[in-house]
């Protein structure tokens, strides 16, 4: 099975969906809203693995860090660029800075001259267990950029247990803020009126969800934008973006269940004890 597949069609069964339900990994906002500027520490990343060139999303949680998935620093061959533009286009073509060779992944030299682009060496959790082992999923990556990005107030980090002080009989009622870059779910405008998700346009989007479950790793919420408690969830492309609760990050978006983004999130927790002692490694430290 294809990187390509693994991380953004995201149709792979994981650990969890082979026992319990199907899951899709790597999941744009379904329903929500155009961001613009309200989170501007949330940016796109892309990168090539040596199959091609994908996108994530991320949080700018240092000056010189970012934070995401690992499944999105996994096998990167090269190094991630990011943005923070709230759009990066309506429609083709995207303008997106194109590797040289492709083989070595991006350079500095392939986003020289290149207005709003900044690049980063990726690493990912020591313990990431690439969806086979529940209790220690760790799905969480970051990317360390060459020079500090100023100008941009980097994303606080929740304090370890924050998402355990949330009472289990009220976490259906607690919303969540999502944010990415991932695609757009509507109804095409010729052909069956099934809602599909979209390429473009290629923006920054954020939305709201109930929570649904928690466990030690993961948080799941709600995604379904007909839900009446919340806006929406997470899909293709949001992969790596945050979660944030009571203004802290609180997750990175894990894996989704459903093709059309349309059910159920599931989103790595960075409020334990194992993400925070290994991004301290990095100077990151909870808010």
């Amino acid at each position: 099975m294809t990187r390509t597949y693994r991380r953004f069609i995201a149709v792979i069964l994981v650990a969890m969906a082979m026992m319990f339900a199907p899951a899709l990994r790597a999941t744009a906002i379904t329903g929500g809203e155009p961001d613009g500027n309200q989170h501007p520490n949330v940016g796109l990343i892309l990168f090539y693995d040596g199959t091609g060139r994908y996108r994530c999303s991320a949080t700018l949680v240092s000056p010189t860090v970012l934070l995401t998935a690992a499944h999105c620093t996994s096998g990167t061959v090269g190094q991630t660029i990011v943005t923070f533009d709230p759009v990066i286009a309506e429609e083709p073509p995207s303008g997106i800075p194109e590797a040289s060779d492709p083989s070595v992944g991006y350079t500095p030299e392939d986003i020289a001259g290149e207005e709003g682009w900044y690049i980063g060496t990726a690493y990912s959790h020591p313990d990431y267990s690439d969806f086979t082992d529940m209790a220690n999923w760790n799905d969480v990556g970051v990317i360390v950029l060459d020079e500090p990005i100023t100008g941009i107030e980097p994303a606080e980090i929740a304090p370890v247990g924050t998402l355990d002080e949330i009472p289990r009989s009220q976490l259906a009622h607690t919303l969540f803020t999502i944010v990415g870059y991932g695609t757009e779910v509507r109804k095409p405008e010729s052909g069956p009126q099934k809602p599909t998700p979209m390429s473009y346009p290629l923006i920054r989007r954020n939305t709201t969800a109930p929570g649904q479950k928690l466990t030690p790793q993961i948080l799941q919420l709600n995604g379904n934008p007909n839900d009446v408690r919340g806006g929406g969830g997470s899909c293709f492309g949001d992969s790596g973006g945050p979660t944030f609760y009571q203004g802290q990050v609180v997750t990175v978006t894990s894996y989704g269940y459903t093709q059309n983004c349309r059910y159920l999130d599931g989103m790595q927790r960075v409020d334990i004890q194992g993400v925070q002692d290994w991004l301290a490694t990095f100077g990151v430290t909870a808010g």
